[in-house]
């Protein structure tokens, strides 16, 4: 199983979303999401968070929470474990990515863009500010076929 990252950075009443075109073979192509990725072996989830945040975006977080851990299966591609962060202060200036496009996106108007449904669950959820929780998200193609969600 896979683990991975992913933050959303709020920013005046948005989050910094990845509009993910570039890759050919990517689960998340086309979609907008936060900004993560793959930790690598013997790295922290909090190492790897800021590693990829600064890779991803060229800045450097400085108050970020850990908010709830995901469980992402889709058919066809590896299951993953994903620790979900937000952060609320950073330096630095915006780079390029070469994963996508990196927009600030009105938290009200994410839902209209293409993400994956599950993602609408765990937005709320940051939005209601509900707590530590785990969310399990199953998918055949785009399509969300089950979920469970566990609040702490």
């Amino acid at each position: 199983m896979k683990l991975t990252t992913l933050c959303y950075i709020e920013k005046d009443g948005c989050y910094l979303m990845l509009h993910r075109i570039k890759k050919e073979h990517d689960v998340n192509r086309d979609k907008w999401i936060g900004v993560g990725g793959k930790l690598e072996p013997d790295e922290m989830p909090e190492e790897c968070l800021l590693r990829e945040v600064k890779e991803e975006t060229g800045l450097t977080l400085l108050n970020y929470q850990y908010r709830g851990i995901l469980t992402f299966t889709a058919e066809g591609w590896e299951s993953e474990y994903i620790f979900l962060y937000t952060a609320s202060a950073f330096e630095g200036e915006l780079t390029e990515c070469n994963e996508g496009a990196l927009e600030w996106v009105a938290k009200d108007a994410i839902e209209s863009l293409p993400i994956w449904e599950g993602d609408k669950i765990f937005l709320r959820l940051l939005k209601e500010n509900s707590g530590f929780f785990s969310l399990k998200l199953n998918y055949q193609g785009d399509l969300l076929t089950n979920s469970k969600l566990i609040r702490f």
